[in-house]
């Protein structure tokens, strides 16, 4: 049995962990971390009093890492393998114990820290049902007798303990044995850093890093408010790009802030979209299957490489939101499941605790420390990596108990329905703990069913989302462009549906990695006709996606017309931007994406009904779409044609709000997007004709396949030289 820390009779005075020495930020090329193996100890006798002399120890800062000659420790002969020493107060063990703890990255784990003059690393694992715990590694052999942890006396279940002379670039494991008898090797779920797939053990590692993005945290809330621009590049970082000369290599972090942080600017994009970085052993997972929570995936690089390519989208004015999976984990011998012998993260039952769909394992949302230590996950990535948003995975599952199960497979909640409360419960002290923290980010939930208030604040009942993906317009539209034109006639409730429920959640449109995967086809590859059709019709979904009420999401190579599926294991197919073809869409993407940023009728309203007025949405014999997008100021106002087939109506009238000129300030059909080249060049004067209700009306050419956007123009506006048709 391990040792327990007897209770002192007054408080014992926290050691301070050991500062990093503030430096400028380091560079891929030097950016090391010291390994186990450099660390020697010196054999110099300690004093026999430390109190008079103490020892000098080295310090295990950021700029030591650049360092080529090892780290040297100045051995205390007097200290014991394992020293008792605690970050935790009794406050600390309180707010644990009732699930309050929402920074238990600064107390569990492991932490380089100076305790009687000698630097060491301290040690904390939750295992309350342990019956013995030691900390195994490099350091020791992986002897599991030498360095056991000692068991709190406040039934906390927390092992605990400082292990002087090791420090970062420590490999280690918590060696657990269970009180069924059962041995564990388990890597540490706090942990910052775990070694590269498939080794398991985890690092010691810090997170220090000199930020550079003060102008951004300072304006982030005018980034990320519900009445801006919020246009989002979804992408895994595996596989946006590879080296040509290294396509099985990935980009790291450094190298990606290189090439991604300017493309995205280019685009346009107002934020980027993580798929799961946190660490994951199965690639093939795409990060969905985590195991590290707390650590950044070393595929890439090391955290602070990953703090350095946040930063550079920060100055280039670009958020960064990372996809965050509360709702599942893996069964790995190495992680989570089965922690301490029991089913400690997970709920007991296996009708609540297992998926039957990811053959992974249910959080217990109804466990105090367990709820504790996924909301103090969400801050620390919130706090340490200056995330802006986060877009919770997989949130349907959490809510209902007969997700995925036949009946008899799942037991109804106390009132008898199925409703799963603790996870409901969950997820409004998730959304209240983030806003009241950090009041300028996003919390964007993926869910795919009808429940009421996703993103409606706690205290008037809803779930206190900021966002939702609006999944049944992206299913319904993109069922409506899969049809041949002459069908479309038919099926215009496909598209028009939307608006009778647009406004009832914050929602986003998401054409996301889940469309383009497991034999669904790529965007373009979705799209009826010939190719000249395929092309126009994708320009013509993403016209109406931005011009749609609602922010957007678009997953990476959609931007440009993938031909194939998404395929995690190689680069996106860049070479495709030689063809006009392609480059056509891309420069859609561009301009839609400038048009959107500048026009406030596309965001001011963007979950507010008085934004969006219908001026035609019935005339199905032609397959033509007529609304209006509405700002605050009435002349933002924007009118909006969608010609939904191949052919072209000339002198097609539309009603209009007002008299006046009318400019086409974007048309998908332009040649320089590989169109036909069918559009209004020149300043339209209203008539005094009524039209769809209105009293003046416009006479226009509705592109092929061709979505046009109209501005009211303030004065005389140039004309510009007619072009003849073609």
């Amino acid at each position: 049995m391990a040792k327990k820390t007897l209770k002192p009779d007054t408080a014992l005075p926290e050691s301070k962990p050991v500062k990093a020495k503030k430096e400028t930020k380091p560079k891929a090329a030097t950016e090391t971390w010291p390994e186990s193996e450099e660390v020697s100890v010196s054999k110099k006798a300690a004093p026999k009093k430390v109190a008079e002399k103490k020892p000098v120890a080295a310090k295990t800062t950021a700029a030591a890492t650049k360092k080529s000659k090892p780290l040297e420790i100045i051995a205390n002969n007097e200290m014991k393998a394992v020293e008792a020493y605690s970050r935790f107060t009794d406050f600390d063990i309180d707010l644990f114990k009732s699930g309050k703890h929402f920074k238990l990255y600064e107390k569990l784990g492991s932490h380089v820290v100076e305790h009687k003059g000698v630097v060491g690393t301290y040690f904390a694992v939750w295992a309350p049902n342990a019956q013995y715990v030691a900390v195994i590694g490099n350091f020791n052999g992986w002897n599991r007798g030498s360095h056991s942890l000692n068991y709190r006396w406040d039934a906390s279940g927390i092992w605990e303990g400082f292990i002087p002379n090791i420090g970062v670039g420590e490999t280690y494991k918590y060696f657990i044995k269970a009180s069924t008898g059962e041995d564990l090797e388990k890597s540490d779920p706090f942990a910052l850093r775990w070694e590269l797939p498939p080794r398991t053990a985890s690092i010691v590692a810090d997170t220090f890093y000199e930020w550079d993005d003060k102008q951004w945290m300072a304006d982030r809330h005018q980034h990320n408010a519900l009445d801006k621009p919020y246009s989002v590049y979804e992408m895994h970082l595996g596989s946006w790009a590879r080296s040509p000369e290294s396509p099985e290599e990935f980009l790291s972090y450094r190298q990606l802030a290189d090439t991604l942080v300017p493309y995205v600017k280019e685009m346009g994009f107002t934020h980027v979209e993580f798929m799961p970085l946190m660490e994951h052993p199965y690639y093939p997972s795409w990060g969905y299957q985590i195991t590290g929570f707390f650590a950044a995936s070393c595929r890439y690089g090391t955290p602070q490489d990953l703090m350095y390519l946040i930063e550079q989208f920060h100055k280039e004015g670009i958020g960064v939101i990372l996809d965050w999976v509360p709702s599942h984990f893996p069964g790995d011998a190495h992680g989570l499941y089965n922690f301490d012998g029991t089913h400690l993260y997970e709920h007991a039952d296996v009708r609540k605790g297992f998926h039957p769909d990811w053959k992974s394992y249910i959080f217990n949302y109804d466990r105090n420390e367990v709820r504790a230590f996924l909301i103090s996950n969400a801050l620390f990535w919130l706090e340490r990596f200056h995330i802006d948003g986060l877009r919770v995975d997989a949130v349907a599952s959490m809510l209902y108990l007969d997700y995925s199960r036949n009946h008899g497979e799942w037991e109804p909640n106390v009132f008898g329905g199925n409703e799963n409360l603790e996870a409901i419960s969950f997820l409004k002290e998730f959304n209240a703990t983030v806003y009241s923290n950090f009041p300028d980010v996003q919390t964007i939930a993926e869910e795919s069913t009808s429940f009421t208030g996703v993103s409606r604040p706690v205290y008037t009942g809803g779930l206190g989302f900021g966002m939702k993906w609006m999944m049944g317009w992206m299913h319904d539209t993109l069922d409506y462009f899969a049809h041949d034109p002459i069908h479309r006639k038919y099926h215009q409730n496909e598209l028009t549906f939307s608006m009778v429920y647009a406004f009832t959640e914050n929602f986003m449109l998401p054409f996301s990695h889940d469309e383009v995967v497991y034999g669904k086809g790529s965007m373009l590859g979705k799209m009826p006709g010939d190719d000249w059709q395929k092309f126009a019709n994708l320009r013509l979904l993403y016209s109406f996606m931005f011009t749609h009420p609602g922010t957007k999401l678009l997953f990476m190579g959609s931007e440009f017309g993938q031909s194939g599926e998404w395929d995690f294991q190689k680069s996106l197919d860049w070479h495709l931007l030689q063809y006009d073809s392609h480059n056509g869409i891309k420069e859609t993407v561009k301009a839609i994406n400038k048009l959107y940023r500048s026009e406030p009728a596309l965001y001011e309203k963007a979950f507010d009904w008085t934004g969006f007025e219908w001026i035609d949405a019935s005339n199905m014999d032609d397959s033509v779409i007529v609304y209006t997008r509405k700002g605050i100021d009435r002349e933002n106002d924007l009118v909006i044609v969608l010609n939904m087939t191949p052919v072209t109506h000339h002198n097609y009238r539309i009603g209009v709000p007002s008299a006046g000129q009318w400019q086409e300030i974007f048309n998908s059909d332009s040649e320089k997007f590989w169109g036909s080249g069918l559009i209004n060049f020149d300043p339209i004067s209203t008539e005094e004709t009524s039209w769809h209700g209105k009293d003046n009306s416009l006479s226009i050419v509705a592109s092929p396949l061709g979505a046009a956007i109209f501005k009211k123009v303030s004065g005389k506006a140039e004309t510009k030289k007619t072009k003849s048709s073609k």
